[in-house]
């Protein structure tokens, strides 16, 4: 039952990533040829490019995160032994847990500060939207890293 939702959150991930990335490629290359072709464009794209950027970024490190794929400097753990690896991989979880917290919670005070002054971002869309994904983001990694500190996911010498 776990491993089945687990999946399909997985697969609800993925989903958002390539679609938002195809989305913000194909309208990046559609004003670049409207702007130098036709001297016209979506008075929107720009924003909405800027936001996917946004958006593609905290739904990568998410993906990251789910195995612990973020990347590390790891120079001491390849002279430790087994034992001493996961606990060096405890301490770097439970640290990038603590970050990821501060991150969720100083991004969802901007946000909340987003939402009373009321600015909108693009096509009456309100700027707190476009950055909710901050503090959401940052929430689920920190959720993941703390799962990461109980539980240490296995690495393999290839990685």
């Amino acid at each position: 039952m776990i491993d089945s939702a687990l999946r399909v959150l997985r697969s609800i991930e993925s989903g958002l990533l390539v679609g938002m990335l195809a989305t913000m490629i194909l309208l990046a290359a559609y004003q670049v040829v409207a702007r130098n072709l036709f001297d016209s464009g979506l008075l929107w794209g720009d924003s909405l490019v800027r936001v996917l950027v946004l958006w593609i970024t905290l739904l990568g490190a998410m993906v990251a995160s789910r195995n612990d794929d973020h990347i590390r400097m790891d120079l001491v753990s390849r002279f430790l032994g087994e034992r001493g690896q996961r606990s060096l991989a405890r301490v770097g979880s439970l640290f990038t847990c603590f970050i990821c917290v501060c991150f969720a919670w100083y991004s969802y005070e901007f946000v909340e500060l987003e939402y009373q002054f009321g600015d909108t971002a693009f096509a009456q869309i309100p700027k707190w939207v476009c950055e909710a994904i901050m503090p959401f983001g940052a929430g689920v990694m920190a959720l993941r890293y703390l799962l990461h500190t109980i539980s240490p996911p296995l690495r393999s010498e290839a990685q």
